[in-house]
């Protein structure tokens, strides 16, 4: 292209010299090229209004390369938009635009509206907002995102269906799924792709995997063909949920329709087999990975560690870092998790300190995964002084492992310590209170449990009830304890009155301390059979075979005595039981447990 002299701009006419403006802007690969370009532009010295069109169309290529330049485009477009006189509606957005995809804090793109609409002059359009909401889904920033939404009401914007899929990708991303839905059932004209996954992956977010497989049931229906983007989020339904034979389907479906299995999919994929208790499945997808960056390396050893293949998933890492593959923050979750579940203490902090000398900065998770191992290894005093010189402030996660830990020791400093950050942090969670109660009704200190009851009450706390899930023929079956509601609740009771002949055949003496409720010691064995993972195990006896593996899946720790009975039942009924509650997997097999009964 031939590079105009000053003197030969100054007598072109305008449409002329914006021409070449767009041509020269259009062959700027990056940001460097960029910058190249607007110190020619520069050099020519434009009359006002075509240097204002040149920056314009400069801040807009900036945009369009923030997704890959982040902060430095973010910079440069801020610097570019100071430098137009009158910015048009053109220039805002392309602005918005840039900070909304470049990482900047939702805040940024929300005061640049803002000043937007205090300038009175132009106007916000559906563009300004959907690259708004843009920014509010990728913080997230509901708050934010709400006076948008509001804001596109007012100004009639909303029925834009660029205005809708942004306040559909917010609401799922912030996993307000019945507004998502909302948004999403009053759509005009028909659903794009985008729309399909952004509410797949809502409904997988939060755990809904009926409604996340049913809806996409709907989007084959409608005709429309699923990418890459739409099979990750039923995937990662899948892999919430523990639902193996639909993540089976799934994976035979991608095959199926030819979708390139990238590295997110094959990452996903991982990912869902290690959740879904196949964890040799998982290691086969990993294996035929052509190319495998930080993140399937990750979820590899994440994956074997809460099968508590401890010596697979610390000669995994090993093997990365042969390979010179750089580990993460979540790599390190993997492999301090896989000492914390052998009690690798020495392992551990070796670990920690080769976490520090790759400068990897230490995650809140990192430092939960340092304290846990501390204090399953009986190390409660080198536990607290870990938390208490930290350089971030301990999470409501830490002081419960603190808590769970000193049930046992008579370390009141450590629990009265442990208890009031636990509060201050989060006053409204059930589970604290939970915790506190069942640590007083394990030493009998009842006045105590009726005093947090009491409080609990009066702050409007409702306690969050046990839950187990099992996967049979395709559709998933929720248990919570002395649960009437399933249909099929009689039969359960039959398969559970026969568990307890089994079990007391077998000796086992019901361990109703784990009841933690001042009543008689009949009424605490009959709340012990009717736990929530009992029910769900007993459906699976009802429904199902052997050889076929009774997969669960529970939402809190599992219940000692439940353990215990589960080991009984294995070896009982020669049943293969899979176990996935909020700390690792508990696989079952002849009367023992996988996890060595360290846990």
């Amino acid at each position: 292209m031939h590079r105009l002299k000053p003197h030969e701009a100054a007598s072109l006419p305008r449409e002329v010299l914006e021409a070449h403006v767009v041509s020269l802007v259009r062959q700027c690969p990056d940001l460097l090229a960029l910058r190249g370009a607007h110190a020619r532009l520069l050099r020519l010295r434009l009359p006002r209004l075509t240097a204002a069109f040149a920056l314009s169309k400069l801040l807009a290529s900036c945009a369009a390369s923030a997704a890959t330049t982040t902060t430095a485009a973010a910079f440069y477009a801020r610097n570019l938009f100071d430098q137009i006189p009158d910015p048009t509606a053109f220039c805002f957005n392309s602005l918005i635009r840039a900070l909304s995809t470049a990482g900047s804090p939702a805040a940024d793109s929300f005061l640049v509206y803002r000043r937007m609409l205090r300038a009175g002059s132009p106007r916000p359009n559906s563009f300004t907002l959907a690259f708004g909401l843009k920014a509010c889904s990728a913080a997230p920033a509901p708050g934010e995102g709400r006076q948008l939404h509001a804001q596109a009401f007012r100004q009639g914007l909303e029925p834009s269906p660029y205005v809708q899929t942004g306040l559909l990708n917010l609401y799922a991303k912030c996993e307000d799924v019945a507004l998502a839905r909302t948004v999403f059932d009053g759509m005009v004209g028909d659903k794009n792709l985008v729309a399909w996954s952004a509410m797949i992956g809502g409904y997988s977010r939060v755990g809904m995997v009926n409604e996340a497989l049913g809806l996409f049931r709907e989007m084959q229906a409608a005709g429309v063909e699923p990418d890459e983007v739409t099979m990750v989020s039923v995937i990662l339904a899948c892999a919430k949920a523990g639902a193996l034979d639909l993540g089976r389907w799934v994976h035979a479906y991608i095959d199926r329709k030819g979708i390139t299995i990238d590295l997110e999919l094959s990452t996903a994929l991982i990912d869902m087999y290690a959740k879904c208790g196949l964890i040799e499945r998982a290691r086969g997808v990993f294996d035929a990975m052509v190319e495998r960056d930080t993140k399937a390396w990750s979820a590899m050893i994440v994956g074997l560690a809460i099968h508590g293949l401890v010596e697979d998933a610390l000669g995994l890492f090993s093997r990365m870092l042969e390979l010179k593959v750089r580990p993460n923050n979540v790599t390190f979750i993997g492999v301090l998790s896989a000492c914390a579940h052998s009690g690798l203490v020495d392992d551990g902090r070796r670990y920690w300190s080769t976490m520090q000398n790759l400068g990897i900065k230490p995650s809140m998770e990192n430092y939960g995964c340092m304290v846990d191992l501390l204090c399953r290894s009986g190390l409660l005093d080198d536990a607290y002084s870990f938390v208490t010189v930290m350089p971030i402030s301990p999470n409501s996660v830490i002081w419960r492992t603190l808590l769970v830990a000193s049930k046992s020791s008579n370390r009141i400093d450590i629990v009265e310590s442990a208890s009031k950050r636990l509060l201050e942090l989060e006053p409204l969670n059930p589970e604290n209170y939970v915790l506190l109660s069942n640590l007083y009704a394990s030493n009998s200190q009842w006045d105590r449990v009726s005093y947090m009851r009491k409080k609990m009450k009066g702050n409007n706390v409702t306690a969050l009830a046990g839950c187990s899930s099992i996967e049979i023929n395709g559709y998933l079956h929720k248990f919570v304890v002395s649960d009437d509601s399933h249909p099929d609740i009689k039969q359960i009771r039959l398969v559970l009155r026969e568990i307890a002949d089994r079990v007391l055949r077998a000796g086992h003496k019901p361990w109703t301390a784990a009841v933690l409720h001042d009543v008689g010691e009949e009424e605490k064995e009959v709340a012990l059979c009717e736990h929530s993972e009992r029910l769900a195990i007993a459906y699976g006896l009802l429904k199902t075979k052997a050889p076929h593996v009774i997969r669960v899946v529970k939402n809190l720790r599992f219940c000692p005595d439940c353990h215990e009975v589960a080991k009984i039942i294995s070896k009982s009924y020669n049943r293969e039981i899979i176990v996935r509650d909020r700390v690792r997997f508990h696989k079952f097999m002849g009367g023992n447990c996988s996890c060595k009964d360290f846990w």
